[in-house]
C-alpha cells in the first residue's frame, strides 16, 4: 500500500463528508447512509462501513445506516465482539487479524480486519463507526484520524 495515496484520499474525502452531512434537506439516516457508501466506494479496503448506536437505555448497540453486505448482527450487547467492547472502553479498537481475537463476532467469512471508532456527543459514547475489511492488516493511524474526523462531523448533526 502507498500511504501517501491514502492520505490524499482522506484529504479529498473530508470535504465530501462535510458536504453530505451539511445537507439538511435529507434525514440524518439518509446522510449517514451516504457517508457509509462514500467511504466504502472510495477506499478499496473498506468492504463494510456502518454505524451502530446505543439502543435507548439498554446496554446494547443497534445497527444504523451501513453500506455493504447485510448482517445478522443488528443488536450487539455491550462487551460482546469488537463493537461491544468499544461501547464499554470508549477507545478506538484496530484489529489487524480478526482470527486473533477471542471476543470477535464473525459477520462474514471474508472479513480479515476491523476498525471501530467510538462516536461521542457531549462527551458521551453514543455509538461508533465500524469498518470491516477483506484485506489483512490494512488500517493505519491515518485511518483512525480520518474516522475520528468523520465521527466528530457526524456528532455535529446528532
Amino acid at each position: 500500500m502507498y500511504p501517501n495515496i491514502t492520505i490524499m484520499t482522506f484529504d479529498v474525502l473530508k470535504p465530501q463528508v462535510t458536504n453530505i452531512l451539511s445537507d439538511s434537506g435529507k434525514s440524518v439516516d439518509e446522510r449517514l447512509s451516504e457517508v457509509c457508501s462514500l467511504l466504502r466506494n472510495s477506499i478499496d479496503y473498506y468492504d463494510w462501513v456502518g454505524f451502530y448506536f446505543k439502543n435507548g437505555d439498554k446496554e446494547e448497540l443497534k445497527l444504523g445506516p451501513y453500506a455493504g453486505e447485510p448482517t445478522d448482527h443488528t443488536i450487539i450487547p455491550f462487551g460482546k465482539g469488537i463493537c461491544g467492547q468499544v461501547a464499554v472502553s470508549n477507545q478506538n479498537f484496530v484489529v489487524p487479524d480478526v482470527k486473533a481475537q477471542n471476543n470477535y463476532i464473525a459477520c462474514s467469512i471474508h472479513v480479515k480486519a476491523e476498525i471501530v471508532i467510538p462516536l461521542f456527543v457531549n462527551n458521551e459514547n453514543i455509538g461508533q463507526i465500524d469498518i470491516d475489511s477483506h484485506t489483512a492488516d490494512p488500517f493505519s493511524a491515518q485511518d483512525e484520524e480520518f474516522l475520528q474526523f468523520v465521527n466528530q462531523s457526524v456528532a455535529g448533526i446528532l
